[in-house]
């Protein structure tokens, strides 16, 4: 997900208010350049999204599958969702060779699971939603559930990723969440990437 042009603004359908733009899917093969791994490993977002055993995961954002497809394979235990506003992305996601170990849909997934999901993470997406899609979001968890959220650093110089205009410090997104009721319970720095992880805090509790 990221820039959208006048065209896609005139022509988006229904599921596009769920981001404020979206990745060109003709650029999709950045999504599966292997050099990602070397900023942010499969296995270090493994550790960081901590799933419970038999978790269900939610991959927010997923383009062609390439981290929830990982995922699935180092913990088969798990059933990987994966939800893209694009279809072409999907597809992309299908006619790889371990696909089909993702449920992939639209937004009607958010609907589907609402209040079933262990654990939703997302990759550089954070900067590109609007409060009432996160709270859409946040929906899906179970009550103990939650939400693992990685984007781009903005306090650190790198080679590629999102323009400078589009990247959010991370204690300007921990605030903002925190307005939404979002309990931020550890922050983890990656190379060029910061992940927030925690959960929704019930009515009434300060902490």
């Amino acid at each position: 997900m990221n820039e959208i042009d006048d065209h896609d603004k005139q022509n988006a359908g229904h599921d596009q208010r769920l981001v404020r733009r979206r990745f060109d899917a003709s650029r999709a093969a950045r999504l599966d350049d292997p050099s990602r791994f070397s900023y942010l490993a499969p296995d270090a977002l493994v550790a960081f999204v901590d799933a419970p055993r038999d978790a269900v995961v939610l991959d927010f954002g997923t383009g062609t599958g390439t981290y929830a497809i990982e995922f699935a394979q180092r913990r088969p235990d798990c059933t990987l969702l994966g939800l893209d506003i694009q279809p072409e992305m999907l597809a992309l996601l299908h006619a790889k060779p371990a696909g089909h170990l993702i449920r992939t849909g639209g937004t009607e997934l958010l609907a589907e699971f609402a209040g079933k999901v262990d654990r939703v993470f997302s990759i550089n997406v954070l900067h590109e939603l609007e409060d009432d899609h996160l709270r859409a979001l946040f929906a899906v968890l179970a009550p103990n559930g939650c939400a693992a959220i990685i984007d781009w650093n903005a306090d650190v110089e790198r080679p590629a990723g999102s323009a400078p205009r589009e990247r959010v410090r991370a204690a300007r997104s921990n605030r903002l969440l925190t307005e939404l009721g979002f309990h931020v319970e550890r922050t983890t720095l990656f190379p060029y990437q910061y992940g927030l992880f925690g959960k929704i805090r019930p009515l009434g509790v300060s902490r």
